[in-house]
């Protein structure tokens, strides 16, 4: 079974993703250049629906970010997220408003907590290894994936102690998995110019390597649409692809498109107001899933292309779409107008709109439910709508932060 192309310059393509074999970085260029969107689209959906079926995962998630204090707030300038530590704006949650926040899942389906924030020059380990076992303790069969690789090697200089070491606390002390956020572009030359002084390409790829020997899978991620050409997006998959070729510890590859509003990037690049294009939202799911075929699913994040979007993009050789959140503040900051979460009912409807077969996963996507059919199930009492973090609510009573 095979696909045909509008572009003739995409038939050489065309041939061998209906042969199965690996694309070139020559291949991916004519990918991203062409104008020839629906060939590539169709290719990709070839290429998902050998791996996948016809099934679309989501998950019953929700995100907590503990602090949005950060050390690079100066020099990571496509971050909106981020505050210093007396900035307006600026919190940390204690231990305790975050127990608070998680209550959130009892009444809810939550399978997981993702769980990222800022580099806090304050917080040590110990905060959040306790964090990570109160939450095991108070909701044992909620999964932990926690803390991006900038994070881990944060934390390691400020204990003196191995990325490694780190990494065994954090499983030793109920993380199940890492989140692929902090990845950016890998190529230096970018990553000076969007994100001086944080963590470089290298050790960002070493620290997924050790968590993988470690045993514990991790996501991976590219940040496109701001400052990167199209040969750097495509070195940046190639060390993406090798380092899966070696530990085959990439569970799913999210492209993350950059949102311009309230940022240093934005302004410098008089883009404020102008984010991604869908073409390209579309080219960066349709290109990852035919280059990265080594790594066994690719997702939308519907918080920051749109839901409508995302939805297409299941067309695109996207198999899995963000899950119910509850609350998503580091791309609502830099100016995403999506809804800030998704009842479970919602994201249901949303796959099966799109002619597809609702799964619901765990983190380590493994089928919790399937959904076949017509079937919409009832959003769960404690509907995550009316729900609120737990620092709005503290900022609301007054509450000194730390």
């Amino acid at each position: 079974m095979g696909v045909r192309a509008n572009d003739p310059l995409l038939e050489p393509v065309a041939e061998k993703v209906a042969a199965g074999e690996r694309l070139t970085r020559e291949d991916a260029l004519r990918l991203f250049q062409t104008s020839d969107l629906l060939g590539v689209g169709a290719m990709a959906n070839l290429a998902n629906q050998r791996l996948n079926n016809n099934r679309v995962f989501f998950s019953a998630n929700q995100h907590i970010n503990p602090t949005n204090v950060c050390i690079l707030r100066k020099t990571c300038v496509f971050c909106s997220f981020a505050r210093l530590p007396k900035e307006e704006g600026a919190y940390t949650c204690s231990l305790d408003e975050v127990y608070q926040e998680a209550e959130a899942a009892r009444d809810n389906p939550t399978r997981e907590f993702h769980i990222v924030g800022g580099l806090h020059p304050k917080l040590r380990l110990d905060y959040y290894l306790e964090m990570f076992r109160g939450l095991k303790e108070r909701h044992p069969g909620v999964h932990i994936k926690a803390l991006t690789a900038v994070e881990i090697a944060h934390l390691a200089r400020i204990e003196k102690m191995s990325t490694r070491d780190v990494l065994v606390a954090m499983k030793e002390s109920g993380v199940d998995t890492l989140p692929g956020g902090g990845a950016e572009v890998f190529g230096p030359g970018v990553r000076t110019t969007i994100a001086d002084r944080k963590l470089v390409g290298d050790d960002w790829l070493r620290i997924h390597r050790e968590a993988h020997e470690l045993a514990i899978p991790t996501n991976c991620t590219l940040l496109y649409g701001h400052v990167e050409s199209l040969e750097d997006r495509i070195a940046h998959l190639t060390m993406l692809r090798d380092l899966q070729d070696e530990t085959h510890g990439f569970l799913t590859y999210i492209p993350l498109a950059y949102h311009p509003d309230h940022n240093e990037l934005g302004e410098t690049l008089g883009r404020t107001g102008t984010a991604t294009t869908g073409m390209d939202d579309l080219k960066n799911i349709a290109v990852g899933r035919l280059f990265l075929d080594n790594i066994p699913h690719v997702k939308t994040h519907w918080p920051m292309v749109t839901p409508f979007l995302s939805q297409i993009a299941l067309e695109f050789g996207c198999d899995d779409v963000e899950g119910t959140v509850v609350y998503e503040r580091v791309y609502h900051e830099a100016g995403a107008k999506t809804p800030m979460m998704m009842s479970y009912s919602d994201l249901v409807r949303f796959i099966r709109g799109a002619g597809k077969q609702p799964v619901e996963r765990n983190s380590l996507y493994e089928a919790v439910r399937t959904f076949d059919d017509d079937e919409i199930p009832d959003d769960f009492p404690g509907s995550t709508a009316n729900s609120r973090p737990v620092h709005e609510l503290t900022r609301l009573v007054g509450t000194e932060r730390v």
